[in-house]
């Protein structure tokens, strides 16, 4: 396991504590599954979900957020760069760091309209904890 002291950040942009439903899609199942949105930047996502899954997978991602009285989304597609084993509220999940692969212009600037809005969870929260990362077969 990775000493937290000795933790190197690889990131190229910024992250921001996010709480959003995400639903994404997993090619040749019929039904979409649902997750929740850590944390977020221009370049990747930290989700938790109850589904396993492998590294290296790509997944085609919905991320669901208010504007106004509606409710709006992005879409992008993202391929799982880590994962880590997660107990969340008394029930076993993961959490993943997704890469964004592929992203339209128009939902990238949801994105970062997303990143610097107020919809941001206070920094003075305590971040997850650094996740043992299992990183994909070379």
């Amino acid at each position: 396991m990775e000493n937290p002291d000795d933790f190197i950040e690889r990131r190229k942009c910024p992250r921001s504590l996010v709480d959003l439903p995400v639903e994404y899609r997993i090619k040749g199942f019929p039904r979409p599954q649902g997750g929740l949105v850590v944390n977020a930047s221009e370049g990747g996502l930290l989700i938790h979900s109850a589904k396993n899954m492998p590294l290296g997978l790509k997944l085609n991602i919905a991320v669901m957020f208010p504007t106004g009285y509606e409710l709006a989304h992005l879409q992008a597609t993202a391929e799982i760069i880590w994962k880590d084993f997660r107990l969340y509220n008394h029930s076993d999940g993961y959490q993943y760091g997704l890469k964004i692969v592929k992203i339209l212009d128009e939902d990238h600037r949801k994105l970062k309209q997303i990143l610097s809005s107020p919809l941001q969870r206070s920094e003075d929260l305590d971040p997850p904890p650094l996740p043992f990362r299992a990183s994909p077969p070379e």
